[in-house]
C-alpha cells in the first residue's frame, strides 16, 4: 500500500504539548513547517493513538522509493538526535515529515540543497504508546 502523505496527521496530546513548548524556545527555520503540523493535526489522547502512526520515539522502517533501500529511523527531540544511529530530530526536515504519518504513506521534504527527498513508511518497529508507555 502506497499513498502520498497529504491527509491529516495524527499527534498525541503529549507530543503536541511538548513540541509546542520546544518551538516556543527554538528559533530554527524548520519551526515554521512544524508549527503548521501542530496547527493542522488531529490531536488524540495518548491512549487512543492508532498503532500505525509515527509518534515521538517511534522506531520506523522506511524505504527509498527510488532504489528500494531501507533504513530504520526514530523521531526524537533535538537533545537525543544522533543521525548516524538513526535518531532524527523532530526539528529536522525528515523528522517533521515523518511525525504523525502512517504506515504505507510516502513522505517528502526539501533537503538543505533544495532537492525533494521521499521515503515510504514500511512498518513501525516500536511505538511507545502501543507498548503501554504514554509518557516517553
Amino acid at each position: 500500500m502506497n499513498r502520498t502523505a497529504t491527509g491529516m496527521r495524527v499527534l498525541t496530546e503529549l507530543d503536541h504539548v511538548r513540541i509546542d513548548r520546544l518551538l516556543s524556545r527554538s528559533q530554527r527555520a524548520s519551526g515554521d513547517t512544524l508549527h503548521s503540523v501542530l496547527d493542522d493535526a488531529d490531536i488524540v489522547p495518548n491512549r487512543q493513538v492508532p498503532g500505525d502512526v509515527v509518534t515521538m520515539y517511534t522506531r520506523v522502517c522506511v524505504e527509498d522509493p527510488r532504489d528500494g533501500s531501507q533504513r530504520k529511523l526514530a523521531v526524537c527531540y533535538p537533545e537525543d538526535a544522533d543521525p548516524n544511529a538513526g535518531f532524527v530530530s523532530v526539528l529536522s526536515p525528515i523528522g517533521t515529515a515523518l511525525l504523525g504519518r502512517r504506515v504505507g504513506e510516502i513522505v517528502q521534504w526539501s533537503a538543505p540543497g533544495g532537492n525533494v527527498q521521499q521515503l515510504r513508511i514500511v512498518e513501525l518497529l516500536f511505538q511507545p504508546e502501543a507498548s503501554g508507555d504514554f509518557t516517553l
